[in-house]
């Protein structure tokens, strides 16, 4: 990396993004402390290398031509806190035994992305929270400031920033030691589905898990090379939502001479921040990385062309995914215009689901949380609208964690509203449990077999 032509850009990204204005920034008590924690950062190695962004949009192009899927997934919002080695291989787990029944279920190589090592900062609908006539800063992510309800720990601290980088930087050295070292073996992976399978709730997925295994054995019988399957590749991914820690990471890559934002492989603006002539949206044009933007039911199909024309104008196939997220009940309607006034306007974009953000909502018992039928019934919907298109389903986004909480409603496990507060430990939006994310692919599985 050129760190003289790196500081260079990074200066005009932050002179455009106050030309332009950013939504949804923390109001930083401290400039000094800001320039100081955004300095420290720019001194810091990249996360990521321009090279593996690159081969990331390679494997989004062929996801966006049917000859891939795309599985996203991770925390809604990580916490420093959960940034251990126990979570971390739950959570890379989950989707290596996703993946592999995707895979099965596709018949196609299954791009696997985390939501890890960086999704520390969430937009909020308002700035501020109050409880019991107190009001404080809105909880903005472990990157801004800290979930606990008390005004030390609500106010905004930009050494955070570099808290986060750490954090990041801890995270991905485990998760590359996971991918590499044997433990995504394929073998492995598909033993630990055995698991899922046994239990009696989830038996309907039995007839899937044992024509895997035919397959393994066959596999193994025509003398396969399962050393050759004991290793993955695995890119990371969050929403570039705090433009002081992605600007700092951005640098100019000593080979390309092309800017790149090295805190992800792949990044992607949010409903609330894809402004057109926003800072946001400015600052991901700038960058070469795969990028992605979240679309809902109010995206209009003209707002959308013009978009891609700023993102993508040279068309360059990987280098834009649209994550829709429309809601169950309303994805079937929303989403076929957008796709045709896409696809007719000759862009190749990514489609990706996300079923959800738009299937959200607040139970008897006041818990934020999500129905798991909703969520496999929008997925049913994405699909069934490609289908009728002859457009392709390119992935699915999904927020989920390893281990056994009880956020969402439904699946085989029958989660009641009841049983919301017996584990219910996000600090923003409700997750899929393991045996709700498994089950969910094992669903998309057979969605897949009948594309």
């Amino acid at each position: 990396m050129n760190t003289l032509d790196s500081t260079h850009f990074q200066a005009e990204l932050e002179q455009a993004g106050a030309r332009l204005g950013a939504a949804q920034q923390p109001e930083w008590p401290d400039a000094g402390a800001v320039r100081d924690a955004v300095s420290t950062l720019s001194s810091y190695p990249p996360l990521v290398f321009a090279g593996e962004c690159d081969v990331l949009r390679d494997r989004l192009a062929a996801a966006a031509r049917g000859e891939a899927f795309v599985l996203q997934g991770g925390d809604c919002a990580e916490t420093f806190a959960s940034a251990t080695a126990d979570n971390i291989r739950d959570r890379v787990k989950t989707v290596l035994q996703m993946a592999a029944v995707l895979t099965y279920g596709a018949s196609l190589p299954v791009v696997k992305v985390g939501r890890m090592a960086g999704q520390y900062a969430k937009p909020r609908s308002s700035g501020s929270e109050t409880r019991d006539g107190v009001t404080l800063p809105a909880y903005r992510g472990d990157m801004v400031n800290d979930f606990a309800f008390v005004p030390g720990s609500r106010t905004p601290d930009p050494q955070r920033l570099v808290h986060a980088y750490h954090a990041a930087a801890s995270t991905l050295n485990l998760v590359r030691a996971f991918t590499t070292g044997g433990f995504a073996d394929l073998r492995h992976v598909h033993d630990w589905n055995k698991g899922f399978v046994a239990n009696a709730a989830n038996a309907r997925y039995e007839r899937t898990a044992h024509d895997i295994d035919k397959a393994m054995k066959f596999m193994a019988a025509c003398g396969a090379d399962f050393d050759a399957m004991r290793t993955t590749e695995f890119f990371a991914a969050h929403e570039a939502l705090l433009l002081d820690y992605e600007r700092p990471m951005t640098r100019i890559d000593s080979r390309t001479g092309l800017p790149y934002d090295t805190s992800a492989h792949f990044v992607w603006v949010g409903e609330r921040t894809r402004d057109l002539d926003g800072a946001h949206i400015d600052f991901v044009s700038r960058i070469q990385n795969p990028i992605g933007v979240k679309v809902s039911p109010r995206a209009e199909p003209d707002y959308l062309l013009k978009l891609i024309d700023k993102l993508d104008p040279d068309r360059t196939p990987g280098r834009l995914t649209f994550i829709t997220r429309m809601g169950a009940g309303t994805i079937r309607s929303a989403l076929p215009a957008i796709v045709e006034r896409v696809t007719e306007s000759g862009a190749q974009v990514t489609w990706i689901c996300d079923p959800m953000h738009g299937n959200t909502f607040e139970s008897t018992s006041g818990y934020k949380t999500r129905n798991f039928d909703d969520v496999v019934d929008e997925v049913q919907g994405f699909f069934e609208v490609h289908r009728a298109l002859g457009t392709v389903p390119g992935g699915i986004h999904v927020e989920l964690t390893g281990n056994d909480v009880t956020e969402c409603l439904g699946g085989s496990e029958k989660i009641l509203d009841a049983d919301l507060g017996n584990r219910y430990e996000t600090v923003c939006d409700p997750r899929l449990n393991h045996q709700q994310s498994l089950e969910l692919a094992f669903l998309v599985a057979e969605m897949l077999g009948q594309s």
